[in-house]
């Protein structure tokens, strides 16, 4: 991140980060949570391994080759889908 400057200063997001964000968003699914190992391991560290499912492709990040990512949905162990407060899950959006 930085601020470029020039006829307007602005602040400006690149690098690393904002490339594999890129990736991840361009090769997600609308209404789903799309995150990278490192957050999937941290899911996992809290005791909520059974929110995650592994994706069957991985995402190509140029300059970082193939990445494995996952999608989350908010479950209880029983595994049903539980919305968050405020939220609708994917059913609502698709029923009549």
């Amino acid at each position: 991140a930085g601020v470029l400057r020039g006829a307007k200063s602005r602040f400006q997001l690149f690098g690393d980060t904002m490339n594999t964000a890129s990736r991840m968003e361009s090769t997600g699914t609308p209404g789903r949570i799309h995150v990278s190992e490192l957050t999937a391991k941290c899911i996992r560290k809290a005791g909520k391994d059974y929110w995650l499912t592994s994706r069957e492709d991985n995402v190509s990040v140029k300059g970082k080759g193939e990445m494995k990512t996952f999608w989350v949905e908010v479950r209880s162990r029983d595994y049903s889908i539980q919305s968050l407060p405020g939220t609708a899950t994917t059913e609502d959006a698709f029923s009549g």
